[in-house]
């Protein structure tokens, strides 16, 4: 039954990377090759040397890739596997079956805010398949490995490097609008990868703890963490409750807090992903 199950997860993320794939040519196709915007990464390699010598991108992008993952798997070892050698190859593969689109975009403002977004969810699904679409990714642990710098650094002097050639063979403007692009797509990578809810963290911090306790079990029949504190302004014990409820709920808890508690201590923050008994498994 488990290698059963594993094997169904394995199929899964395999699906999961070759999607997002398909999402990152079409973005490549579509949005960044007709606006001119190398937006870091072996892509926008391609696209600067499409500009100057008119390669077909989805070629230079396997000339390119294809060293790099065996550069990688030699250096970084257990990094590396069948997933991001199969990212590597999709990639480009989409690009090439889509390279004759009728519709394209080439405003770079455009360009650069929905091909970032496009990008952003194709990536974001890779990632959570487990998988790489290798290029430049590559170098970037590279260099972290062997400089210390953190993923975050790295990758974006990696891809800060293809922007600035980029400026030198388009223009200063169309750097800045690739630049934007790729703000976009780090914080829809983000988006996706976390599955942001509109889900709540409430922590209450009361003398009143089991009149709470109370209101939360009754009210919205929620579970709820109890946690011994001490106030730091008048130093007495006190009793901080967490409990994460859904967007509704969080309005009427708070509606109803103020009326019968009004003395506890109350903050509500944004919860990007839940997992667990009532969120992402049933509550029973």
């Amino acid at each position: 039954m488990k290698t059963s199950t594993a094997k169904r997860k394995l199929l899964t993320e395999y699906i999961w990377i070759m999607i997002g794939s398909v999402f990152v040519g079409l973005a490549y196709n579509i949005f960044f090759l007709p606006a001119r915007l190398a937006a870091g990464g072996v892509s926008g390699i391609s696209t600067i040397v499409y500009e100057l010598y008119g390669f077909e991108p989805a070629f230079v992008q396997w000339l390119i890739n294809i060293p790099l993952f065996f550069l990688g798997l030699a250096l970084l070892g257990k990094d590396f596997s069948l997933k991001t050698l199969v990212g590597t190859f999709f990639v480009p593969f989409t690009i090439w079956l889509s390279a004759d689109l009728p519709f394209t975009i080439d405003n770079p403002l455009l360009s650069a805010i929905y091909g970032g977004i496009l990008l952003g969810v194709g990536l974001g699904i890779v990632y959570r398949g487990n998988g790489s679409t290798g290029g430049l990714a590559t170098v970037a642990q590279i260099v972290k490995k062997y400089t210390g710098l953190s993923s975050g650094y790295a990758q974006l002097i990696v891809d800060g490097v293809v922007v600035i050639c980029s400026a030198f063979v388009f223009n200063f403007e169309l750097a800045l609008f690739a630049m934007m692009a790729i703000f976009v797509t780090s914080k829809v990578i983000d988006f996706v990868q976390l599955q942001t809810s509109h889900s709540k963290l409430v922590l209450i911090i009361t003398e009143q703890e089991e009149r709470i306790q109370t209101i939360i079990k009754e009210e919205i029949d929620r579970g709820l963490t109890k946690v011994r504190s001490v106030g730091g302004f008048a130093n007495q014990e006190k009793t901080m409750i967490l409990c994460v409820v859904e967007q509704q709920e969080a309005i009427y808890l708070k509606k109803i807090l103020q009326e019968e508690e009004p003395h506890s201590f109350v903050v509500f923050l944004n919860a990007s992903e839940i997992l667990g008994r009532g969120f992402s498994l049933a509550k029973s």
